[in-house]
């Protein structure tokens, strides 16, 4: 194609016998400079947190040189940005020699050995309304009932001398027939067809989150809503509404944000939980509204622990900052220094440079390097967990039913209607 105006791309160049030879080593050193140079030109402070950076250019690029794998050049890189002390400094992907994998099938089921087999203790499954996750056991037609026992997986008697996930070995996302019966042996048993599950983690979260909803509902006697909040992202956004939206007639609301791992920063978060009611419309027929109509007044409470960061420590920041209610649970994790992109390396690799870091408006460090400590510490007690307890959630209604009968939320009365004639 000639170099001048006007020209078209309509021929394609096959460019599928190309062939690239690649000195790894040569590679490496390039891609270690490379990393130290991000820092050093886009890391937020350029004082590098008084860190002597051409001095560890000299200290880890001696240890380039000893690196066997691209994995090696990793852990070399990571220690580098370690330096920095500095949260948010990630490094990972590249050229890595990486096996085939094979999928195990998951059915959402919690088993349990019983009587020489394998019997289906628990099947997970969230709120009536969650439908993106569901147990392939819980679709129409299947009838597969928690206590009874799993026998055999595509015909091949599931050996109880290992894990039950062994007889799903590379039946991830597959069709497989499941022999079933409601007792230990072979005798009666019928067969079923599901289509198995490559990750079951969002199904057991809905059911979790569902349960800790549900023990709220119960112990305030439906007084007061729950939310749980698992990042500060699209999806946390989208939970956050969803769930606000089902709840905000209650009384008062429990904001989970425990393990919340972050995302973005959070300010329209806290306008959605902080709409102070501006006024009422009288209506002829049915309840008068409120305004704004999605606004919940009454108390709240924020669970969070040392999981929760980034975003997650900047949501119970603000919910302090506006003085929605206290913080229970555990101190967070202590990351706001954050990202915003950097380059990639030649091979597709990257490591993460900080580039904006938190101050109040007193003109001081926050939350960097310690967290948002709790207004009432409450300590995760396993002895508790293990059997279903939640020492947290627990505390946490009983600050909002506190809170909730000091400060119960009251309409005011209704004005009579005016008489405006001759007016």
């Amino acid at each position: 194609m000639e170099a001048k105006a006007d020209q078209k791309v309509d021929k394609k160049v096959d460019t599928s016998a190309l062939e690239m030879a690649v000195d790894p080593r040569a590679e490496w050193k390039q891609i270690f400079t490379d990393a130290w140079r991000f820092e050093r030109d886009f890391f937020y402070d350029p004082g590098m947190h008084g860190v002597n950076w051409a001095e560890m250019r000299a200290r880890y690029g001696k240890l380039i040189d000893q690196c066997a794998t691209r994995s090696d050049v990793n852990f070399v890189l990571g220690d580098l940005i370690a330096e920095l002390n500095s949260s948010h400094t990630y490094r990972g992907g590249g050229d890595l020699e990486e096996p085939l994998k094979r999928g195990v099938g998951l059915l959402g089921v919690d088993y349990s050995l019983e009587n020489g087999a394998y019997r289906i203790k628990k099947i997970y499954e969230g709120a009536p309304w969650d439908a993106e996750a569901r147990s392939p056991l819980k679709e129409p037609g299947i009838n597969v009932r928690e206590g009874e026992y799993l026998l055999a997986v595509n015909g091949v008697p599931v050996d109880t001398a290992k894990d039950p996930w062994a007889a799903f070995d590379g039946l991830s996302e597959k069709a497989v027939s499941l022999t079933i019966n409601d007792k230990p042996g072979m005798a009666g048993a019928r067969r079923v067809v599901v289509k198995t599950l490559d990750d079951d983690s969002r199904l057991r979260h809905l059911e979790w989150a569902q349960a800790n909803r549900e023990a709220v509902s119960k112990a305030s006697g439906g007084k007061l809503g729950y939310i749980y909040v698992p990042d500060t992202g699209t999806d946390g956004q989208n939970e956050l509404y969803r769930q606000f939206m089902g709840q905000f007639t209650k009384q008062g609301l429990v904001i989970d944000e425990r393990f919340n791992n972050g995302g973005q920063i959070p300010d329209r978060f806290i306008e959605l939980l902080n709409r102070p009611i501006l006024n009422y419309w009288r209506v002829r027929d049915g309840m008068d509204w409120q305004w704004p109509e999605f606004a919940n007044a009454g108390p709240k409470v924020m669970l969070i622990n040392g999981w929760s960061g980034s975003g997650g420590d900047c949501f119970p920041l603000y919910f302090r900052f506006a003085k929605l209610g206290p913080l229970v649970g555990r101190r967070t994790w202590g990351g706001l220094i954050g990202i915003s992109g950097s380059p990639a390396f030649v091979d597709g690799g990257i490591v993460t440079v900080p580039t904006f870091g938190m101050y109040s408006t007193e003109g001081r460090w926050i939350v960097e390097g310690h967290g948002v400590d709790p207004d009432i510490q409450v300590d995760d007690d396993p002895s508790l967990m293990l059997k279903g307890g939640d020492p947290q959630l627990d505390r946490a209604v009983q600050e909002a039913m506190r809170l909730l009968q000091e400060r119960p939320p009251v309409r005011p009365a209704k004005p009579a209607y005016e008489n405006r004639a001759g007016k």
